[in-house]
């Protein structure tokens, strides 16, 4: 699926919650994927640590992505992993680490990079490789206010991944253009009526947030 960076950063504006599916399988992901898009999710992430991840990216670009789902990986560490990753038709690259090699590979291959940083020497860092949004990871450690303080300095728009819930993702969207999101939303031994409901639950409460910061 060929990126469409507008359509990607008017949907992340949209809609700026990714979905952490860690642990999904082959024969989950499209069940799973169907339930999180029927629920308004846009951004699906399938970390590499989870059993044949290119299969499930490769099987939900092909179900979801016409359905205006994007695509992407997780715990993505090494540029060859970039590489399988595009190959499954994934378009955007995320890490909880920063490495150079792994931003230029994702950018050569023309995906999103949004490596993982904590400090601003790795922010400017990972900014400085041809990074096009960065990952605080882990957000809880910290909190809103310290992001907000990055903000301020780095060159790039942050997207805030660990710990964000339904309480407190109204602070992280007022700092963070989007938020990663994981067992909330997904874990292996939930229903796709419960991943439905949570959800509609958490768009929910973005939307209010949303709404309130018109």
């Amino acid at each position: 699926m060929a990126l469409d960076r507008d359509r990607f950063d008017a949907d992340l504006a949209d809609v700026p919650v990714v979905a952490i599916l860690r642990g999904v399988t082959p024969e989950t992901i499209l069940p799973v994927g169907r339930a999180l898009a029927e629920g308004g999710i846009r951004f699906i992430e399938v970390t590499l640590n989870s059993p044949d991840a290119a299969t499930s990216i490769r099987l939900a670009v092909q179900e979801l992505a016409s359905r205006g789902v994007h695509i992407g990986a997780g715990t993505v560490l090494t540029p060859s992993e970039v590489a399988a990753v595009a190959g499954a038709g994934g378009t955007y690259i995320i890490s909880p680490n920063f490495n150079e090699s792994v931003v230029r590979k994702t950018k050569e291959l023309g995906l999103v990079s949004i490596p993982g940083f904590l400090t601003p020497t790795e922010g400017f860092a990972a900014a400085a490789a041809g990074a096009d949004l960065l990952k605080c990871f882990p957000a809880r450690a910290l909190g809103p206010g310290y992001i907000k303080d990055l903000k301020a300095v780095l060159p790039n728009p942050i997207v805030a991944v660990g710990g964000v819930n339904t309480e407190n993702v109204g602070d992280y969207l007022k700092v963070a253009v989007g938020v990663g999101v994981g067992s909330a939303l997904y874990k292996a031994d939930k229903t796709m009526d419960d991943i439905q409901k949570d959800t509609a639950q958490y768009l929910a409460a973005v939307a209010a947030v949303q709404e309130a910061g018109k």
